[in-house]
């Protein structure tokens, strides 16, 4: 029995994390979770899963509730539930959104918590502390995203010092056919309208970008201590081949399979098994897969996230809270969409950043709240 603890519940991840739970009652049992604004939904699940512990928003989402769980409420509530210990073999899946994952991640590795990660500022912000503490501690961290739970299981038997590349395939997002100069024009609703997978809307956002596909590079490197000179983003609009590694001697090994987040996280949390879901099987007689470089002319943010990647520090902080505040702006429909990649370039190109020693994790995150208040402030959101 593996005792789960779900920090965000009520999002993508979240439901479809529950829906493996469901599947094998008798591997999993939810002891915590934290939900988000859909209490209907919130509901539902509290009463389904009858969690020991459960993390609201705010205090006025509170509803009533048939047993009498532990209640907490807001950042201090994620937090409490990370620390939160009753039984063996304990696993927080992170599918929280934005750098709101980052302490709840730490704080459950110090207690002793293994990781199904699928939160990327985690790694992106803070992978060389995270690295070091999941040694001290013990624990194990385990990929949720389907690209680096492919490259996972790529490599289960696979000798490290053979690999000479990571290839990290891209559907190419919303406006994958889309002209730069059509770019200009796009509206939130086509934005929203992802291709080939359903996710929220901050994620189909940075899909549209390519930032999500930067900060998988970024994970990568601290997930597989792979150089970034060898972890290559590719276009593949099939979303079939979830990624691909290539050894030494040229073969690729690859894992395909069908746009289902269920296969990851099932995956994840029953690593290093393969385990029954419901899921659809590929149909893979008659399949044509494309594949073609990213360009960074055509994608900047990705180019952004190589930028930052090879200068650390804060500007790791930097590049996650500029897109956070450019992201948001765009979802309350303030800015354009490819204002997004200009507010990022100002912000991860100042001088301010440099440091000569490595941050600490609190300096990362104050300075990536700083950066944030200070771009909407900009556009006159108040925080």
């Amino acid at each position: 029995m593996k005792y789960l603890y779900i920090l965000g519940a009520c999002g993508s991840i979240g439901t479809q994390t529950l829906d493996v739970v469901r599947n094998h009652p008798k591997e999993y049992r939810v002891v915590g979770m934290s939900v988000g604004s859909d209490l209907v939904l919130a509901k539902k699940i509290i009463e389904e899963f009858k969690p020991e512990i459960v993390c609201f928003r705010k205090q006025e989402h509170l509803f009533s509730i048939s047993y009498q769980p532990i209640v907490v409420y807001g950042d201090e509530g994620l937090l409490a539930i990370s620390r939160y210990r009753a039984y063996e073999n304990e696993w927080i899946v992170n599918a929280l959104v934005g750098v709101a994952g980052l302490e709840p991640t730490v704080t459950a590795i110090k207690s002793h918590k293994n990781i199904a990660l699928a939160n990327k500022e985690t790694l992106v912000v803070a992978g060389d502390i995270i690295k070091e503490l999941i040694k001290e501690y013990k624990v194990e961290l385990v990929p949720i995203d389907s690209e680096h739970s492919a490259i996972l299981q790529c490599l289960r038997g696979e000798a490290h010092k053979e690999i000479d590349k990571l290839l990290i395939t891209a559907s190419g997002g919303s406006f994958r056919d889309r002209t730069r100069e059509e770019l200009k024009s796009v509206t939130l609703k086509d934005a929203l309208k992802h291709p080939n997978w359903s996710m929220g809307p901050k994620i189909t956002i940075d899909s549209a970008t390519m930032m999500n596909k930067g900060f998988e590079v970024i994970e990568a490197h601290y997930l597989f201590d792979v150089d970034y000179s060898h972890i290559e983003a590719i276009y593949h609009p099939e979303s079939i081949v979830h990624s691909l590694v290539q050894f030494k001697d040229g073969s690729l090994k690859a894992q395909l399979g069908v746009s289902d987040m269920r296969i990851p996280i099932a995956y994840a949390l029953a690593y290093p098994s393969h385990t029954k879901i419901n899921a659809e099987e590929l149909n893979f007689k008659g399949c044509i897969l494309h594949f073609d470089e990213l360009s960074f002319e055509r994608y900047p943010c990705l180019g952004y996230a190589y930028y930052v990647a090879q200068k650390g520090g804060l500007y790791l902080a930097v590049l996650n809270a500029s897109n956070e505040a450019a992201v948001h702006l765009f979802l309350n429909e303030k800015i354009s969409f490819l204002e997004i990649e200009h507010i990022i370039k100002k912000e991860i190109y100042s001088s301010a950043y440099e440091r000569n020693y490595i941050p600490s994790l609190e300096e990362r995150i104050t300075i990536g709240r700083e950066v944030y208040k200070k771009i909407l402030k900009e556009f006159g959101e108040i925080i």
